[in-house]
């Protein structure tokens, strides 16, 4: 059997295709699945998706109509799949459950950093030989305040960096986690979080009540000098409402991953398909903001286990087993 993999980046390939290689063929192709590219999958029988693949009901039943009954996605999040059309049509969806905290909480972390000290404008700079330090002052974190939204796995991971810094921290969750209080945390309020906190990091998944988690209120209750890093979900911030508190000159920097309206735009090349959307356009002209493609959790130790997971994902479904990881089992 051979396995159809969408949307694979060049350094993904050879991790791909070695975790395979004892078990099934598979090909990869960098294209992202959706209903225009959907028909390349006709008589796989297992297709592999990444989170930006468009699985709505279009590309669904087309996938049907070809022959797929499996599909492997290659991410933790799931929205991106319409899993009620998938058990309609048969087709059975498996997803990561979890990976690498660390390389999310990394980055997170590389982000909050390079807004503080300014590290791309300096960057820019001494490329142009211009090696001045007017405008790249930043601040001491140690002895400041990190709130974290969400304090699982990666917001746990994110909280022990933060304690490295000598930071005082609070934390924001349904449930409290021993480890994080261990470190000293206090769980708060999110309102309290947001007004008191001098960096706060997004970790919570997207869902009804977190979608604008970070809406119009939740900025203007921050810090003026506020350091803000979304790593998560890009629907957790109302994005209209951060472009207007930035455009008041508001937080000493913004650190995006993800962006809600990300699909299209990541990991695209701009030349096949140019970015039209506004708010995305407006957010990276901010010289305090620095906007990154949804890269936090490429490590190669992450995408490593995101690639030996679905293996195992695939053979599971060739057995019959089923596991946590399956959304909609086989029929």
């Amino acid at each position: 059997m051979e396995i159809l993999a969408f949307g694979v980046q060049a350094d993904e390939k050879p991790l791909i295709v070695q975790a395979f290689r004892d078990h099934h063929a598979v090909r990869c192709l960098g294209i992202t699945l959706d209903r225009d590219t959907a028909p390349v999958a006709a008589g796989a029988e297992v297709v592999s998706s990444s989170v930006y693949a468009d699985l709505g009901p279009d590309t669904l039943e087309i996938l049907a109509a070809g022959g797929t009954r499996m599909i492997a996605q290659r991410s933790t999040g799931f929205g991106n799949v319409d899993l009620r059309v998938a058990e309609e049509l048969g087709l059975t969806v498996a997803r990561v459950t979890s990976y690498s905290p660390h390389a999310v909480a990394e980055f997170a972390w590389t982000l909050a950093l390079a807004v503080n000290r300014r590290i791309v404008r300096a960057s820019n700079r001494t490329r142009d030989l211009d090696f001045r330090l007017d405008g790249l002052m930043g601040r001491d974190l140690h002895g400041r305040t990190a709130g974290v939204f969400g304090t699982g796995k990666i917001g746990e991971a994110f909280a022990r960096i933060a304690h490295g810094f000598g930071m005082r921290l609070l934390g924001w969750d349904v449930a409290e986690n021993p480890a994080c209080m261990q470190l000293g945390m206090k769980y708060v309020s999110r309102d309290q979080l947001l007004a008191e906190s001098d960096l706060v990091s997004l970790h919570v998944p997207l869902m009804p009540e977190t979608h604008d988690l970070i809406d119009a209120g939740a900025l203007k209750t921050m810090k003026d000098d506020a350091i803000l890093v979304n790593s998560g979900r890009g629907g957790l911030i109302d994005t209209a409402a951060l472009v207007s508190e930035l455009h008041e000159g508001r937080f000493t920097g913004v650190g995006l991953d993800v962006y809600e309206a990300e699909a299209g735009h990541f990991p695209l090349d701009p030349a096949l398909r140019p970015v039209k959307d506004d708010a995305l356009a407006r957010l990276v002209t901010f010289p305090n903001v620095l906007v990154t493609s949804h890269q936090a959790y490429y490590t190669e130790d992450a995408v490593r286990q995101i690639v030996d997971t679905t293996v195992r994902n695939v053979l599971d479904y060739k057995a019959g087993r089923r596991s946590e990881n399956v959304l909609v089992p086989r029929n």
